[in-house]
């Protein structure tokens, strides 16, 4: 416990009286010094009596690079008083502001009082907490996920203050408030892409057999040029354009990514795989994932999906073993020299199987929701932001 500003400015008020009153007599002393005296009094003994305030962190879904989460905490006073709650927010987040950017003056408010961003990035309420003999008290603010792994919140503080603002008391939380968001690579949508490589071999793995007709349906983003059934464009010029269907065997096929990198890499291994592994799963393709120290068996349920996700936010440079390299499917590697795709006997720089006329533009929230294979797209409905990926 301390004095604020304000209560140095009515110390110094009363050295500055005692010493008047020493020179010119005690009438000064009485008509100013005894008043601040009684109030910094007051104000110490009001400060003291605080209680602890308890705090309870929400958990926060994981989520893509350049997604938004939301970060809540409830509190519960036990009387009512002026207080300034600030959290912290670790490396890879940033605390946003209302317009969106991680610096301005007040972010969106999700309790009574004023919500800003300090100088190091973190997020500050200066609120009253009320007694909490009802609802507990909110503090909520948004985060961008700005970069992969697993970044840390908190721990959290709270500075009380008297009614005039003299003296402070502050109650610091360790690890009980701390907790921790996983952020996944960015994911590209590899089903517009120029290259039919990667297409094909899905379509083989995946047992769809291009010999035998299924129908015809309409075209839509993503479709390869190659199923364009151009016939029928041509005999209705005027018409959307439609696409074959084959027929695709019962059986699942199922393949095992390989990845591998030299150090400072592992973001741009990360994201290649993530971005083939989405893919393939959105071909109906079980898959699997072998890294350095870590290997995830092939499957195609939404938790396989996130677990193989979750290795990959986490993923450091390293090596493969040869038996590892020769057992994958897809063979991803990153040096010095780029990233490349191995499907087979072919080696494809991974930049090529990205679709440029996207701009660029990562999956993002939607990633596993393009992922999921028809019929299993029940995650796709997310949240604003701030939830798990799906």
């Amino acid at each position: 416990m301390r004095p604020t500003l304000r209560g140095w400015t009515a110390l110094f008020a009363v050295a500055a009286a005692m010493a008047l009153a020493w020179q010119y007599g005690p009438r000064a002393l009485n008509a100013v010094v005894a008043p601040l005296v009684v109030v910094l009094v007051a104000a110490v003994l009001a400060t003291i009596r605080v209680d602890r305030p308890t705090i309870r962190r929400a958990p926060v879904g994981e989520g893509v690079v350049g997604d938004r989460r939301t970060v809540e905490l409830s509190i519960e006073s036990g009387s009512t008083v002026s207080a300034t709650v600030r959290d912290d927010v670790g490396d890879g987040l940033t605390a946003l502001a209302g317009d969106g950017q991680p610096t301005g003056t007040e972010i969106q408010p999700a309790a009574r009082g004023t919500l800003t961003v300090d100088a190091d990035g973190n997020p500050r309420l200066e609120t009253t907490l009320e007694r909490g003999d009802g609802e507990p008290n909110r503090f909520a603010y948004a985060v961008g996920l700005e970069e992969r792994g697993e970044h840390s919140l908190g721990p959290v503080s709270i500075t009380v203050t008297d009614v005039l603002g003299l003296v402070k008391r502050r109650f610091s939380y360790g690890e009980t408030t701390t907790s921790s968001v996983l952020v996944y690579p960015r994911v590209y949508d590899l089903g517009s892409g120029p290259g039919d490589a990667l297409r094909t071999f899905a379509d083989a793995i995946g047992g769809r057999d291009r010999r035998e007709f299924d129908h015809l349906r309409e075209y839509q983003r993503g479709d390869s040029l190659r199923d364009v059934h151009w016939k029928s464009a041509a005999k209705r010029p005027d018409a959307d354009l439609v696409v074959t269907e084959y027929a695709t065997d019962d059986e699942v096929g199922s393949a095992t990514i390989a990845a591998e990198c030299t150090p400072g890499r592992d973001d741009d291994l990360a994201t290649a795989a993530a971005s083939v592994a989405t893919f393939l799963r959105s071909a109906g393709v079980d898959v699997g994932l072998t890294l350095h120290g870590d290997a995830i068996n092939p499957g195609s349920s939404e938790d396989r999906y996130h677990e193989l996700l979750g290795a990959l936010a986490v993923l450091e440079a390293g090596e493969l073993g040869d038996d590892e390299r020769r057992d994958a499917d897809v063979l991803i590697q990153a040096d010095a020299d780029g990233t490349r795709v191995g499907l087979e006997d072919r080696s494809i720089p991974f930049d090529r199987l990205v679709d440029s006329s996207a701009s660029d533009a990562p999956l993002s929230r939607d990633a596993t929701e393009h992922a999921a294979p028809a019929g299993n797209r029940e995650r796709g409905d997310a949240d604003d932001r701030s939830g798990v990926v799906s």
